[in-house]
């Protein structure tokens, strides 16, 4: 019970202090918004929270590890800087690949509708 507590109490943190992560938040709540709205189906569904959970994750491991490395070399170093970047490189490889899933996933669905609709 208490690993739920921790895990919770580090969401909370990375909520309230990650504008990075309120941008995620954003974009996955359309998205689920966008799922219900054109009915896409279960392996979409899937597909579409793996890559939801996927950038979240990525963007709480970046701050980890910014967090870690501001604490153990709270001077600037060339190093520090490089696992910072790398850290907020992954996020970014994370996120387009996320875009081009939901490219993938809705593209049909807003094709159809604007052919219904036009």
């Amino acid at each position: 019970m208490k690993s739920f507590q921790y895990a919770g109490k580090g969401i909370w943190k990375a909520v309230k202090t990650q504008h990075n992560l309120w941008i995620h938040l954003v974009a996955a709540l359309l998205v689920i918004y966008a799922g219900f709205f054109f009915q896409i189906t279960r392996t979409e569904w899937m597909i579409v929270i793996v890559a939801m959970g996927g950038v979240i994750s990525a963007e709480m491991f970046n701050t980890a590890i910014e967090l870690i490395v501001d604490m153990v070399s709270p001077e600037h170093h060339r190093m520090a800087g490089a696992a910072k970047d790398v850290a907020a490189g992954a996020v970014l490889i994370f996120a387009i690949a996320s875009v081009l899933i939901g490219l993938l996933v809705f593209l049909p669905y807003l094709s159809d509708y604007y052919e219904i609709n036009c």
